[in-house]
C-alpha cells in the first residue's frame, strides 16, 4: 500500500522477503514446543495461549511506528501461531469419530481461505484511506478477533477426552465423552488405546532382543511402565514412532515447498509480472484468486474422506507440479509477454489452477494425515514437529521468492515444480491409505508395516552376513 510505502520507504527485495517471513522461524521455534505445552497444560488451554500471543503481536503491527517495531510485531504472531495451529488440528483430530474426521479436521482450512479472502479484500477496501489506517485497519480486525478466539477457547473449548486418559483422569474423560456426544464403542477403544501402545512398545522390544541381549536388558524399563505415564518429547524418536514422525515432518515441510505460499505471499508481484500492469488490477486479481480458493476448499472439505489421503495427495502433487513447469516453461522460452501474447493469460490461469489444485488435495489431505498416524501419546509433540517443518520451510519460500523473481523469471517455478513432483515419488511409495479408519486402526497398519520392515531388514542382514561369510579370506 502507497500509505505503507509512505511510512516506512521503499524495501529492497531481500527486506521485502525479511519482513514477509518474519512471522515464520518464530512459528517454527514455538511449534517445536507447542505439543509440550498441550501436553501440561491441555489441548484448549494451549490453543488459547497461542491465540492470544498471536493478537498481541497483531495489536504490536497495528500501532507500528517503524519497521523494526512492524517486525517485532510479526515475531511475536508468530510464536503464537506456531503454539496454536497444530495443537488445534490435534485437538480437532483427538475429539472427530472416524467418519467425520476428514470434514472437521479440515475445518480449520476452510477458515484459513475464508480469512485469506476477507483480508484481501479488506485490504482493497482500506488501500484508498489517505491516512495509516490504510494499513493499519487489518491489523486491528486480526486483533480483535485472535482475542475474541483465544477468550473462547479458555471458556467453552472442552477437554479431550483421549488427552484426560492419557493423564489417567478417567472420570474427567467420560464427561467430556458425554459433552462431544459420543458413543460408548469409541470410548471403550480410546480408553484401551493406552494399554496397546505400552504392548507395542513391548513387542518391538522383544523383536529385537533376537538381535542383541543388550537391547532386552534396556527395553525392560519401557514394559514395566503405566499406560497413563507422562509422554516425553523425545518419544517422536522412539522406534516404534519415528518412521511416522519422519514422514509428517517431510509431508509437512514439502507442503510449503510446493510453492503455495509464494504464490498467496507474492500473488500481486506475480501477476504483474504476466502483465497486468495496473497494481490496483493485480490486487483485485489476488483477491479474486482468494475466492476461488475458499470456494474450491468447501466442497472438497465433505469429499475428503471420499477421495483418500493417498490418492489426493500423489494426483494432486503432480497436478501442482505440471503446473509450475508449465508456467516455468513459458517463462524460459520467452513466450510471456507483458501487453500481448496468449502466453501472459496461460499463466495467470495456470496460476489459478495451480491454488485450486492444491486447496482440494495438498492443503486438506497432508495436515490430517500429519496429526492422525501418530499415536496418542505422541500425537501433539509428533505434530507440533511436523508442523514446525512446515513453518521454517514456508519461511524459506517466502524469503526466497521475490529474490529468485527478482534474479530470474522461471528458476522458482522449476525448484517448486521439482520438490512437489519429488513428493508425490515418495508419498507412493510410503504412504499408507487412512481414509475412513479409527485411530487405532492407523495404529495397527503402521504396527504391521514396522514390524515387517524390521523383519525384512534382519532377513536381509542375516543373508548379507551368510553371503560374506561364503567367500574365503
Amino acid at each position: 500500500m502507497e500509505s505503507f510505502i509512505s511510512q516506512f520507504g521503499s524495501q529492497s527485495a531481500t527486506v521485502h522477503g525479511l519482513t514477509v517471513s518474519s512471522i515464520l522461524i518464530p512459528a517454527a521455534i514455538s511449534s517445536f514446543f507447542a505439543g509440550r505445552v498441550a501436553d501440561v497444560l491441555g489441548r484448549p488451554k494451549g490453543i488459547a495461549v497461542g491465540a492470544l500471543i498471536f493478537g498481541l503481536g497483531a495489536a504490536l503491527e497495528a500501532g507500528a511506528v517503524s519497521i523494526a517495531m512492524f517486525i517485532v510485531g510479526r515475531c511475536i504472531e508468530g510464536l503464537g501461531e506456531g503454539l496454536y495451529l497444530g495443537t488445534l488440528v490435534v485437538y480437532i483430530c483427538e475429539i472427530s469419530p472416524p467418519s467425520e474426521r476428514g470434514p472437521l479436521t479440515t475445518g480449520p482450512q476452510l477458515l484459513i481461505t475464508l480469512g485469506l479472502m476477507t483480508g484481501f479484500f479488506t485490504c482493497y477496501g482500506t488501500s484508498n484511506m489517505s491516512s495509516s489506517l490504510a494499513w493499519r485497519t487489518p491489523f486491528i480486525v486480526l486483533a480483535c478477533l485472535s482475542m475474541a478466539f483465544s477468550l473462547a477457547s479458555f471458556l467453552w473449548l472442552v477437554p479431550s477426552p483421549r488427552w484426560l486418559i492419557l493423564r489417567g483422569r478417567q472420570s474427567e474423560a467420560s464427561a467430556a465423552w458425554d459433552v462431544l456426544g459420543v458413543g460408548h464403542a469409541e470410548r471403550e477403544k480410546a480408553e484401551n488405546q493406552q494399554t496397546g501402545e505400552a504392548t507395542a512398545i513391548e513387542l518391538h522390544s522383544l523383536a529385537d532382543s533376537t538381535e542383541s541381549p543388550r537391547r532386552q536388558d534396556a527395553a525392560s524399563p519401557l514394559r514395566s511402565q503405566d499406560p497413563a505415564t507422562e509422554p516425553s518429547f523425545l518419544d517422536v524418536f522412539s522406534k516404534d514412532v519415528r518412521m511416522r514422525t519422519g514422514l509428517a515432518s517431510f509431508m509437512m515441510g514439502m507442503q510449503q515447498l510446493s510453492g503455495i505460499d509464494g504464490v498467496l505471499y507474492y500473488a500481486p508481484l506475480l501477476f504483474q509480472q504476466a502483465g497486468l500492469a495496473s497494481s490496483e488490477a493485480s490486487f483485485l486479481a489476488s483477491g479474486v484468486s482468494a475466492i476461488v480458493i475458499f470456494s474450491v476448499t468447501v466442497p472438497a472439505l465433505f469429499l475428503s474422506d471420499k477421495w483418500g489421503r493417498r490418492h489426493s495427495t500423489i494426483y494432486g502433487g503432480i497436478g501442482c507440479s505440471a503446473t509450475m513447469f508449465l508456467i516455468g516453461g513459458l517463462y524460459a522460452g520467452n513466450a510471456v509477454h507483458g501487453t500481448f501474447g496468449a502466453g501472459r493469460w496461460v499463466v495467470i490461469v495456470s496460476i489459478y489452477i495451480f491454488a485450486v489444485i492444491f486447496s482440494v488435495s495438498w492443503a486438506i489431505g497432508i495436515r490430517i494425515y500429519a496429526a492422525e498416524i501418530q499415536p496418542q501419546r505422541t500425537r501433539a509433540s509428533a505434530t507440533s514437529l511436523a508442523h514446525g517443518s512446515n513453518w521454517a520451510a514456508n519461511f524459506l519460500v517466502a524469503l526466497a521468492t521475490p529474490i529468485l523473481l527478482a534474479r530470474s523469471s522461471f528458476g522458482a517455478y522449476f525448484l517448486f515444480g521439482g520438490c512437489t513432483l519429488l513428493t508425490a515419488i515418495v508419498c507412493a511409495v510410503f504412504m499408507p491409505e487412512t481414509k475412513g479408519k479409527s485411530l487405532d486402526e492407523i495404529e495397527e497398519v503402521f504396527r504391521s508395516r514396522t514390524l515387517g520392515s524390521r523383519r525384512l531388514a534382519r532377513a536381509f542382514r542375516k543373508a548379507l552376513g551368510q553371503t560374506s561369510g561364503s567367500f574365503p579370506a
